[in-house]
């Protein structure tokens, strides 16, 4: 459904109303041990530990944990390149990217109770460190002969995350106020070297660029609401404030003779970017009877933005007023219905503001240019759906939903060689006004009414289409990467006898199409199959093995590019089908396995 008046408005695709697990109704703990393990044998490891629980008066209770994952995941990539539209073969490049890393996390959170309200502090801190090895070698012959170039490219990752929250509520007047202050910071320092050579050995392997990437973001927020209850009516008011930082730099360093010399940062690699945030809002809730419920709110959201870099200061101010409307009507028990209304918000992610040029991005051979200037993406959406209960456990429901979105932010492939000479820079742009819609099918329920009430089933399936003007072509065309259906399929039995449970999931999505300015991609997803077995041991024991991507699925994506030396002659060989070059991409990573040990005390 559409987010209400007293959520930020960012929930343009949807929002999800997840009811977590309060502290007071945990008590004891948990220890685990595990291990994810590749089909090439290669184990890491994964360990955790939380506990719960109460002072003896019961006002206070707490929890914490801490989780230590080992993660591995081994890609393996062919591309064959031809001349033409799958004419004459060009060449074949190999490509091995391993992803070995580390996460170290802990959390928890202390709440107190006391006559008229509650306080609550939490907090969370997470470590990781990644190691991502890619090696690309090129032939000029099938399979393996006529060697032409090598290039090795690692990076080394280390990633902070800190978050800290307090909040309360406290009985004021005939009402309740609330307030929330938190702080979080994400700090990532990254550092590439790229080596590269003419022969097989790798004998002449040479140092060709290192970079490093350093980046704090840091975000203050604070809020404060008043709600009371007026007979059939709950009127919530209340402001969000919210202040986000990047200090940001990915600089490039001078090479002299294979060793790393000076730093030579482009135009605009080191930045800032500031956005501020007042979001007042209000939200009145009525509930006449005990079939109807409505609800009602405005929300107002100003922002400022300014993106500074050696490149000048570039400054945005929006001002959005977000109305919302939503109605729940239950004829029966067991059936609801919903509808809902929403003008939704999306802004422009850090990473595509920042005003240089970004090599190897979206793909190896091209370059992103980060665009300071870009608009939020707004949308009116509307969503309708039926749900009806089956049974005790069981559901099925259907929702409709449509999406009328301007200023829409896509990546745009411009005129622009990149820096490889195989690619173009991409910039991402407001490309104007689009459309999507669809519809939402949902089961899950027991098998009871066939005598199957161990056997549990769900299924999840979802159509949707969309529609804007490409700016090159100027034809409609769907969005970026858009598939036209993706579903979920699964199963889990219990075994009353054995104390055990096994079961499967089946996931599948449709073709996705890419259109820039000189290209045209499409990308083909296998489906992904996954597969449990657990056995309990008394009450406090579980045994867990789970496998993933059990269909050994490929991703595959197909290029065909149009040359030109302008706009209009690319453009003018787009509509003659005059096609320069072609390739096919294949991308797998193998078999995942999990073994997971829990104990509970």
């Amino acid at each position: 459904r559409s987010p209400r008046a007293d959520q930020p408005s960012d929930g343009m695709a949807g929002s999800l109303n997840v009811v977590l697990k309060e502290g007071a109704t945990l008590t004891g703990g948990f220890v685990k041990a595990g291990a994810l393990i590749n089909e090439d044998g290669k184990v890491r490891p994964s360990a955790a530990i939380a506990y719960a629980g109460a002072t003896a008066s019961g006002d206070t209770t707490y929890w914490a944990g801490l989780n230590y994952q080992g993660r591995r995941n081994p890609k393996q990539k062919v591309s064959l390149r031809y001349d033409g539209d799958f004419g004459d073969f060009d060449n074949v490049e190999y490509q091995s990217d391993t992803r070995d890393g580390v996460d170290i996390s802990g959390n928890g959170e202390i709440t107190h109770r006391f006559d008229g309200g509650k306080l609550r502090a939490s907090g969370l801190i997470v470590n990781t460190k990644r190691d991502e090895d890619e090696t690309s070698l090129t032939y000029n012959e099938l399979p393996r002969g006529d060697f032409d170039e090598f290039e090795i490219q690692a990076e080394r990752i280390k990633q902070k995350t800190y978050a800290l929250n307090l909040d309360g509520e406290f009985d004021a007047g005939p009402g309740t106020l609330g307030l929330d202050l938190n702080w979080s910071r994400y700090k990532e320092d990254t550092k590439t070297s790229v080596d590269v050579g003419e022969e097989a050995d790798f004998s002449d392997r040479e140092l060709d660029e290192y970079v490093d990437l350093d980046i704090k973001d840091t975000e203050w927020g604070a809020g404060a609401f008043y709600k009371f209850k007026a007979g059939a009516a709950d009127l919530k008011f209340g402001v969000d404030f919210l202040k986000k930082t990047r200090d940001g730099s990915e600089v490039e360093f001078d090479i002299d003779d294979g060793v790393v010399g000076d730093p030579d940062p482009a135009p605009g690699a080191i930045y800032t970017v500031e956005e501020r945030r007042i979001d007042p809002y209000v939200r009145l809730t009525l509930e006449p009877n005990d079939m109807w419920t409505f609800d009602a709110g405005l929300r107002y959201e100003t922002a400022k933005r300014d993106v500074t870099s050696d490149l000048g200061k570039v400054s945005k101010d929006s001002d959005e007023l977000n109305p919302s409307l939503h109605a729940t009507f239950k004829p029966t028990d067991v059936d609801q219905f919903r509808a809902s209304v929403a003008r939704t918000v999306r802004r422009p992610d850090f990473d595509l503001l920042a005003p240089y040029l970004a090599e190897e991005e979206p793909t190896d051979d091209d370059d992103l240019r980060g665009n300071p200037a870009l608009d939020n993406e707004t949308a009116w959406g509307l969503d309708v759906g039926y749900e009806r209960r089956l049974g005790a456990r069981g559901v099925v429901g259907i929702n409709f939903f449509y999406r009328d979105i301007k200023d829409l932010i896509e990546l745009v492939a411009t005129s622009e060689v990149s820096s490889s000479g195989l690619g173009r820079v991409y910039e991402p742009r407001n490309v104007g006004s689009g459309k999507t819609w669809g519809v939402e099918l949902d089961f899950s329920t027991p098998l009871d009414v066939v005598g199957l009430p161990n056997t549990g089933l769900f299924f999840n399936y979802t159509w949707l289409d969309s529609e804007v003007k490409d700016p090159f072509t100027g034809k409609n065309r769907p969005f970026t990467n858009q598939p036209s259906y993706v579903y979920n399929i699964g199963f889990v039995h219990t075994v009353p006898t054995w104390n055990a449970s096994f079961g499967a999931s089946l996931y599948d999505r449709d073709m996705g199409f890419e259109t820039g300015l000189d290209e045209d991609v499409t990308v083909d997803y296998d489906p992904d199959l996954e597969a449990f077995v657990e056995k309990r041991f008394g009450d406090r024991y579980v045994v867990r093995l789970a496998a993933m991507n059990l269909l050994d699925k490929e991703k595959r994506e197909t290029y065909r590019t149009y040359d030109g030396d302008s706009v209009d002659e690319i453009l003018a060989n787009r509509a003659a089908g005059k096609i320069n070059d072609s390739e096919r991409e294949s991308e797998r990573s193998g078999v995942l396995y999990q073994v997971t040990f829990r104990a509970a005390f």
